[in-house]
């Protein structure tokens, strides 16, 4: 007969992991940018607090996700042994009073198609030395359009429930593995154009059984509900839309699951089952990347090129044509933020203005400032999207610089760290550990 202790210990190792245990998508568990739980240091630098350091093969702007000891992260390595850009700071023609940390020449103009190939690839790192425990090749081409000098071709994440890994490379594929790298199906949904030429970055979500997909771009945009475990597409919906990047949010209110999606001409909420239109609101600005947020059965939506737009939708009032009635919480149109995805934090919204180091804090039912737009010291240009951990708000810069604030409605500078590396990609947290995607390196940050 076994000892009692051995019956714990094998319940204790079958026991499965939840999806709020790790970080299993883009900004989190629920998309939200906050890490519950999360105590990871508030001081690092190359020197202090860097558990391990390790160089990625190839470049991407995709954030790491975490399933148990295993991180996971898609990149695009070109073939002929190029490295990733180096960070802005590290370049040349660099000047951070010109431009907000922009390059003086051509910083964000899009490249044109490239004559190197790509080979589009999965890691799966180990959480206690960086290692890397395997490696999976999904494919490889030449991509069919240029992208903005700003951009990857492995801008979007992955994304995982524990038991099937989600690794999209936009035009060049969907992939599903198993935790092990094994390949179960892909779909090719065909060549994507986008505004510009300045390359995707959207990620799927997943919610129970099904995918959902959002392409919006130049040539047409849709949305589709995917099988999780064959692939095959259960609803698609044509959408009036030009490029957006913004990723698309699953939420549940009086027992009904809706796909929040934002864009330039509509903010639209489908039924996650069907496929129907639950609501729709006003639109974003051109260009809209930051993905929507939800809490309390409020959503919350916002973009910030040429133009600025923000606004929060009560879940309960919000039927067909929102546009003007109650279901629209409250509106702003000034220090909205470009590529940075805003942050919710307790009742506070953070929102960075466009992609400079502005910082607006709002009440999060009301949409009045505490305080801002105020421009924050010893940070530059921002891509990477704030998080919340331990009372702390971290935003991450381009130039390797990291500021730590206080969660409060009073500004409170905690400190400025620094890295050797810039970053795009936004943190990801499990345990009282950090996770850094730079230009080249992964950091994982811990005492």
């Amino acid at each position: 007969m076994k000892s009692l202790y051995a019956v714990m210990c094998a319940t204790l190792v079958a026991a499965p992991l939840s999806a709020e245990e790790n970080w299993t998508r883009w900004r989190g568990s629920d998309m939200s940018g906050v890490a519950e739980g999360g105590n990871p240091p508030m001081a690092w630098s190359e020197d202090n607090n860097v558990a391990w350091k390790v160089e990625l093969p190839g470049h991407g702007s995709s954030t790491p996700v975490i399933w148990g000891d295993h991180l996971f992260v898609l990149t695009a390595v070109p073939t002929n042994g190029s490295t990733a850009p180096l960070p802005p700071h590290a370049r040349e023609g660099f000047n951070p009073e010109a431009g907000g940390g922009r390059r003086r020449r051509g910083g964000g103009r899009p490249a044109p198609p490239p004559s190197i190939e790509q080979e589009f690839k999965v890691l799966a790192i180990h959480r206690d030395d960086g290692r890397i425990v395997w490696e999976k090749s999904v494919g490889t081409a030449a991509p069919h359009e240029g992208k903005q000098a700003n951009n990857s071709y492995a801008s979007a994440s992955a994304t995982t429930d524990g038991e099937i890994l989600l690794a999209y490379f936009g035009s060049w594929g969907l992939y599903a593995l198993d935790l092990d790298g094994n390949p179960k199906w892909d779909k090719d949904f065909g060549d994507m154009y986008t505004r510009g030429g300045f390359g995707e970055g959207a990620t799927p979500a997943l919610h129970g059984d099904t995918i959902v997909v959002q392409w919006d771009s130049e040539n047409d945009s849709w949305v589709a509900a995917l099988d999780k475990n064959t692939g095959e597409e259960r609803w698609r919906k044509e959408r009036d839309e030009v490029t957006s990047w913004g990723t698309p949010l699953v939420v549940e209110h009086d027992g009904r699951f809706q796909v929040i999606t934002t864009g330039t001409s509509n903010v639209t909420s489908y039924d996650l089952e069907t496929g129907d239109v639950v609501w729709y609101g006003p639109g974003l600005t051109l260009n809209a990347i930051p993905s929507p947020i939800e809490k309390d059965g409020i959503v919350y939506v916002t973009s910030g090129f040429r133009g600025n737009a923000a606004f929060a939708v009560r879940l309960a009032d919000a039927k067909g044509d929102i546009s003007g009635t109650d279901a629209m919480l409250w509106q702003i149109d000034r220090d909205t933020p470009y590529v940075p995805s805003p942050l919710l934090y307790d009742d506070i919204l953070y929102l960075v203005k466009s992609n400079n180091a502005i910082l607006t804090a709002r009440d999060a039912k009301t949409g009045e400032a505490h305080y801002g737009p105020v421009r924050l010291d010893g940070i530059y240009e921002i891509y990477s999207s704030p998080v919340g951990v331990s009372g702390n708000v971290i935003i991450l810069g381009r130039d390797g610089n990291a500021l730590v604030l206080e969660n409060g409605p009073e500004l409170k500078i905690v400190r400025t760290n620094t890295l050797d590396d810039g970053f795009d990609a936004s943190p990801a947290f499990v345990d009282d550990e950090m996770y850094l995607r730079g230009y080249r390196y992964l950091y994982r940050i811990s005492e």
